[in-house]
């Protein structure tokens, strides 16, 4: 039992656990039964000592690190978490969150530390600079060249959450901002911020983190932004009018605060024309709506607020969902076996949605399906009672006459509720999607590929995601409701306009990106990427810059090899008959190769002209170094391009050099990408690509082949 349960929820802040006082804090009670579970502060937490801590000592400690070090410091705490989700899951009971509803939250905010973890240390390069985008030449001779790089934003990223998902919301954010090297300091709200602080101290306590990477303010700081400048971040999930207020802040209108929401949405799930009842269409939009009106019972910013259907359809889908509510839906306490649905996360929570719900039906809703009275709950295996304690509330949904009722695409009821609207067209159904003014996302279930293309090219603009369903993906889809780490999570308009997750570029929105511009020894040393025109040292023929006494480039590990090593080869003269043999040993016998009156009336060839792909490997006999070394394996070719034919009697070499190392921080071995150049005999690019390959940090490989 953590102190969060027994007294003040306490904060983490400057490297401390802080217990504030617990006068005029706000009780905080078990959504199921009323109980009281702790006070949360309205004040007296050191805001200000938290920023400065992770600008000084966080930055310092974090910046130590590589990507790839923090990458894999989240694999670690993602085990870590794995082995606590049971006591976890205790504490997250008491926010009436079932099993399942446990499991999206806490294993799927594991899950996105898992893959951060991998995404980062197979994406990224394994140093503090991302090099974005192609070299630009400045200069006719090549000295002067423009790039841009990703570095890490100097200051802090504040994390305020909501508190539907206390875990996932929290763990979600603080991955990338981990990896891209910014310490965060997270705001959980006070109805479920006793789980965060729970999961914030398990990975304090993991002894994983560098210190000031991770702080946690418990309570009221409504003074947060006042300590913001243009070095931070601002990321902020809940009321779309809570978020106005924060975006009029003068740090963030004048002082250049990054400000990231992601708000109210009142996401659609459209009916395509063809998927009326009995096909399997219509089965998988009822599951997919009755799982969002009773997953986390409701209480989720993805859920189908607006289900627009076939006007034929509606009768049809009201007793449909109804159905399946009855057949699939028990309302309890999720400690009780066999309840599949627990409360609302608090008894103000309650409040609220009934309160949205009857202005809903006084402005012409209709409830079709469910009760606004206290629903019975089962409280025990063999006992229903009337719900009395908790903040329960019962799945509702509504029917309206006036599909463009505006409170219907205005005001949320932020529970198990939603409603059923009717449309003539596929025009008009994008036309009511439209009128929620920027969602998160929204189905389109249809078998119908041109009304799915149709109705997604029409809604794309006003969503962050789209979710396909059809009888294809009934069965495999993530879900409606679902965000994934490799895909971006949010939305334009009133769903706040932010752009969460979607694997690196969510790294990337913690960074800075600045075009520098220099000469290409510069530029190389300050991004690790060897740029054309940089300094070379290369092995091999004299004649093409060969230095005598340089070890082939194949010989060296990655503890000896730099960037800038290199080879240089030979010139090798190409014969029309080893061109014809070719042609007809692989069956490549395109005209271009094997007929010289139709190769000379193509206006891209001199004649026959040898195959691209037997360049390629003419390249690798001539720059690889056949003994057993640290090169382990070629594992492939990026970014190959063809550019000056080569015919019978002309000549090739390939000048080889080492673009990009990167290390393995879980491994004994590294990639290497090398730039590989070929010519011609009158010093013509032939063809340009990268060669990749992985090699030993240090030659065991030729040791134990000599032995």
């Amino acid at each position: 039992m953590t102190t969060a349960q027994i007294g003040v929820v306490p904060s983490f802040i400057a490297g401390h656990w802080q217990t504030p006082a617990a006068q005029g804090g706000t009780e905080v009670l078990d959504a199921n039964t009323g109980e009281l579970l702790a006070t949360v502060t309205k004040g007296n937490l050191d805001v200000a000592g938290a920023v400065a801590y992770g600008r000084s000592t966080g930055q310092r400690e974090l910046s130590q690190l590589s990507l790839h070090e923090r990458a894999l410091k989240l694999k670690e705490l993602a085990l870590y978490l794995n082995d606590h989700r049971k006591e976890l899951y205790e504490i997250s009971f008491k926010t009436g969150a079932t099993k399942i509803d446990s499991m999206v939250d806490i294993d799927g905010g594991i899950g996105v530390l898992f893959t951060f973890s991998g995404k980062g240390r197979r994406e990224l390069p394994n140093s503090n600079v991302i090099l974005d985008g192609p070299t630009e030449p400045l200069s006719k001779d090549g000295s002067f060249l423009g790039t841009h790089i990703y570095t890490a934003l100097t200051g802090v990223v504040v994390q305020v959450n909501a508190f539907n998902f206390p875990v996932w919301g929290m763990l979600e954010k603080f991955a990338p901002a981990f990896i891209a090297g910014v310490p965060t300091i997270v705001k959980p709200a006070t109805p479920t911020g006793y789980l965060t602080e729970a999961v914030v101290r398990l990975m304090l306590d993991s002894g994983l983190l560098p210190d000031g990477s991770l702080q946690l303010l418990s309570g009221s700081a409504r003074d947060l932004m006042d300590h913001l400048d243009y070095r931070d971040m601002f990321s902020f999930t809940g009321s779309a009018a809570t978020a106005s207020r924060l975006k009029a802040h003068p740090n963030v209108i004048d002082g250049g605060v990054r400000f990231s929401a992601e708000t109210d949405s009142l996401n659609a799930a459209i009916l395509g024309p063809d998927a009326v009842e009995g096909t399997p269409e219509f089965e998988a939009f009822i599951k997919v709506v009755v799982t969002e009106m009773t997953a986390k019972a409701g209480q989720k910013c993805t859920a189908i607020r607006r289900n627009i259907v076939p006007a034929s359809q509606v009768d049809a889908v009201i007793v449909a969902i109804g159905k399946r509510i009855e057949e699939r839906v028990v309302i309890g306490d999720p400690r009780v076996e066999g309840v599949t649905m627990g409360a609302l996360a608090s008894l103000d929570q309650l409040r609220d949605v009934r309160a949205a719900v009857q202005d809903m039906l006084a402005a012409g809703g209709e409830l079709a399906y469910g009760a606004l009275d206290a629903p019975k709950v089962k409280v025990a295996a063999d006992t229903d009672a009337v719900a009395e304690l908790g903040a329960f509330m019962a799945p509702l949904v509504l029917r309206w006459n006036d599909a463009r009722n505006p409170i219907l695409h205005s005001r949320e009821a932020f529970g198990p509720v939603s409603s059923v609207i009717g449309y003539q067209s596929i025009e008009e159904a994008v036309e009511l999607a439209a009128m929620g003014a920027g969602s998160l996302v929204a189905t389109v279930c249809t078998n119908d590929a041109t009304a799915m293309r149709q109705l997604t090219l029409g809604i794309a603009g006003h969503h962050g995601r789209v979710h396909i369903l059809n009888r294809e993906t009934a069965r495999s889809t993530t879900g409606h409701g679902s965000p994934v780490p490799h895909l971006v999570h949010g939305g334009p308009g009133r769903a706040g306009g932010g752009e969460e997750l979607g694997g690196i570029r969510s790294v990337k929105h913690h960074m800075q990106r600045t075009a520098v511009q220099g000469s290409p020894n510069m530029l190389t040393a300050l991004s690790g990427i060897w740029h054309t025109g940089a300094a070379q040292s290369l092995a091999g023929c004299e004649k093409f810059g060969g230095q005598p006494g340089n070890v082939h480039p194949f010989r060296k590990s990655l503890a000896e090899l730099k960037i800038g090593d290199g080879f240089a080869s030979d010139l090798r003269e190409v014969s029309l008959e080893e061109i014809t043999d070719f042609a007809n040993k692989t069956g490549d016998t395109f005209y271009a190769h094997t007929d010289a009156l139709a190769a000379e009336a193509n206006p891209f060839f001199p004649g026959i002209v040898a195959h691209g792909y037997l360049l390629v490997s003419w390249a690798a006999g001539l720059f690889v170094e056949p003994a057993p070394g640290p090169v382990l394996a070629n594992y492939g070719l990026e970014n190959l391009r063809f550019i000056t034919p080569v015919g019978a009697g002309d000549s090739i070499r390939v000048t080889l050099t080492a673009k990009k190392i990167t290390p393995r921080v879980t491994d004994e071995y590294g990639e290497v990408a090398w730039d590989a150049v070929l010519n011609n005999q009158n010093g013509e690019l032939v063809a340009s690509y990268d060669v990749l390959t992985l090699v030993e940090k240090t030659d065991s490989t030729y040791a134990n082949w000599q032995a």
